[in-house]
């Protein structure tokens, strides 16, 4: 990995029903976004948010939005791969991927160089339970991970809901990733945000592009922004509010680890990848991999 900034993007869905001319419209928006991030910060690696050419509940049953979106690359990328090209940037962008089966689409993230090639896609492996096809949802879940090694450093990706499943993050960082992009729109608080953006940085000591939707989508349901640039030691280096905006940050690989303060007198000098106790995780292997469930009953908050 070489220093360079980063930014994560966050600008909201165009409103109204989602049809042929609002993904027209949200790409329009993206690719406007992103030039203006770029000018504004020098940003080398832009991230947008999750399902940024529709806006995250799409209001429509799957077979209709298999209908408006594309496969990657395609028609739902090209405005996207043209900019990257353009502003000579990596681009991380979210969108939902036509399936090969008819009504079948994935949540995707996508990885963009600065010639304008997919250089990598994410599919993403823990859709929320409300876009989950198997709870009356739109999307089907992924099954690969994704690390790019790319002229930046490595580069994995991980989608909004993804960051509550440290297993997906420690299979990247154990593959090399050094930098992770998490396209979201998030659907709870700002502290669980937060709070996993920074511990999946901190567990996998990897810098964290983490951009959050803002404004409301086809379904109405609003976001709070809040994207972050999370470094490997959980700091919080640039941070957006809630409107339009960005929030951009120089990754430096020699700093990342240098800044960590101390808690007592003692040094400090940990790596969380190689200190794992393997022998540990083998012998309980059965355990990690085993089906389970939370002890706790989930209680419903009206709302209103």
């Amino acid at each position: 990995m070489r220093p360079f900034t980063a930014a994560a993007v966050q600008f909201a869905p165009e409103p109204g029903p989602l049809t042929a001319a609002t993904v027209r419209a949200n790409l329009d928006k993206a690719v406007a976004w992103t030039a203006r991030c770029v000018t504004g910060s020098g940003a080398e690696l832009v991230v947008l948010p999750e399902s940024c050419t529709t806006g995250f509940n799409p209001g429509i049953p799957a077979a209709d939005l298999w209908g408006l979106v594309s496969a990657v690359p395609g028609p739902v990328t090209e405005p996207l791969q043209e900019a990257a090209r353009d502003l000579g940037v990596h681009l991380c962008a979210g969108t939902y991927e036509r399936g090969a089966a008819p009504g079948t689409v994935h949540n995707a993230a996508v990885l963009i160089g600065p010639g304008g090639d997919v250089l990598g896609v994410y599919r993403k492996t823990h859709p929320f339970r409300v876009e989950d096809v198997r709870h009356g949802g739109w999307a089907t879940s992924g099954t690969g991970v994704r690390v790019v090694d790319t002229e930046l450093g490595r580069i994995g990706m991980a989608i909004c809901f993804d960051g509550d499943f440290p297993e997906l993050w420690r299979i990247q960082a154990v593959r090399g990733a050094e930098i992770v992009c998490r396209p979201s729109a998030l659907l709870r608080s700002a502290d669980i945000w937060e709070l996993t953006c920074r511990a999946r940085a901190y567990d996998n000591h990897v810098y964290v592009v983490a951009a959050n939707a803002v404004g409301a989508d086809p379904a109405g349901t609003l976001y709070f922004g809040n994207s972050m640039v999370v470094t490997p030691i959980a700091e919080v280096v640039a941070r957006a509010a809630s409107h339009e905006d960005w929030a951009a940050a120089r990754l430096d690989p020699d700093a990342a680890m240098a800044s960590l303060t101390p808690g007592s007198s003692v040094p400090h000098g940990f790596d969380h990848l190689a200190e794992r106790n393997l022998a540990l995780y083998r012998e309980h292997a059965a355990d990690l991999l085993g089906e389970a469930s939370t002890a706790f009953p989930h209680g419903q908050r009206p709302h209103g």
